[in-house]
């Protein structure tokens, strides 16, 4: 469907490319955010990510799905970013999202709390581990579909996947998150 939608764009329907932005803006801005670590600057670059899609109408490929291409653009975006700004920003914790109240307030807190707990636990580790943990258990890339949005190989997804595990394990650890990840 987003190859469809982006090859319609390229060829002046304008509205394909509305279609692509309400796909990908969330999930997008959430990857970016594993590497920038700003909420606000995450969303900016998403927009800048869009637009550099749009105004460049960069040649798709084919060689990957339309994500993968996409979050490369985005991976881009984000370290040019950082590469220009050094100094790291943390996300104030009042910026998190919220988790709708569905049916137990009690069960919806602890579980916000846990999602709280982990996903500090992930703005510390490195940035390449959180972008890769970001991109197999959020995105649900492979390793292959990592690797090139990563500008890795496969193999080295799979140790970098491997040591971000046990990196993730040990904040989690800290933080008191008892659950087990695979």
């Amino acid at each position: 469907m987003e190859n469809d939608a982006y090859a319609r764009y390229l060829n002046g329907d304008d509205k394909a490319l509305l279609e692509i932005i309400q796909k990908y803006k969330n999930s997008l801005t959430m990857y970016i955010n594993s590497m920038v670590k700003n909420l606000e600057i995450s969303d900016e670059l998403c927009c800048e990510t869009f637009v550099i899609l749009a105004d460049k109408k960069t040649k798709f490929r084919g060689s990957s799905s339309f994500g993968t291409f996409l979050f490369g653009i985005g991976r881009h975006t984000a370290l040019s970013y950082l590469r220009k700004n050094s100094r790291r920003n943390e996300i104030p914790l009042d910026d998190v999202g919220e988790i709708p109240n569905d049916i137990d307030p009690e069960k919806e807190y602890l579980k916000k709390e846990q999602n709280l707990i982990f996903y500090n636990a992930l703005k510390k580790l490195k940035r390449d581990y959180a972008e890769a943990v970001w991109l197999m258990y959020f995105e649900e890339l492979s390793c292959e579909e990592i690797g090139k949005v990563m500008n890795k190989s496969t193999s080295a997804v799979k140790v970098l996947l491997h040591r971000a595990r046990i990196a993730l394990k040990n904040e989690l650890l800290k933080e008191g998150y008892n659950y087990e990840i695979g």
